[in-house]
């Protein structure tokens, strides 16, 4: 089954606020080898005018990841995501994300696309604090391979 073509262009809903913890950064940091003393010793980041230890970039994804499981589980998308391969990932930045953020996504379908019997799915979720001010735009395109 193809991807659903009418996706493009659809917003879903707002996912529930995403309360950014310290040990959530501390522990994404080490696990991606973000080495820096801003996102590991919240002294440190105080000390460079943040309010706690600040987030790698690519944290961004944690919020996201909500907002994508609304698309892989709408009925009648076509999405199968054992066929699922992650294409491309991109962040466009307002500010850093820190620890004590309260973020809420919004994910809309930009672009569905076939391509020699695989589509492709580009999503774009807006990620913004708890006064409604932009954080950070997520775009990810999903790869569905198509029946071998």
């Amino acid at each position: 089954m193809p991807v659903n073509p009418e996706l493009q262009g659809r917003t879903f809903p707002p996912v529930a606020p995403y309360l950014v913890g310290r040990e959530k950064v501390r522990e994404f940091a080490r696990a991606v080898f973000a080495t820096s003393p801003l996102s590991l010793d919240p002294e440190a980041a105080r000390a460079a005018g943040y309010a706690d230890v600040v987030a790698p970039p690519t944290f961004a994804v944690v919020v996201q990841e909500h907002t994508l499981a609304q698309l892989l589980a709408e009925p009648g998308a076509g999405i199968d995501f054992s066929r699922v391969v992650h294409g491309d990932q991109r962040f466009s930045f307002t500010r850093p994300i820190v620890a004590g953020d309260e973020l809420t996504a919004t994910l809309t379908v930009t672009s569905v696309k076939s391509l020699g019997g695989n589509s492709m799915v580009t999503a774009q979720s807006e990620i913004v604090d708890a006064a409604g001010e932009h954080v950070v735009t997520a775009i990810s395109t999903l790869v569905v391979r198509g029946d071998a």
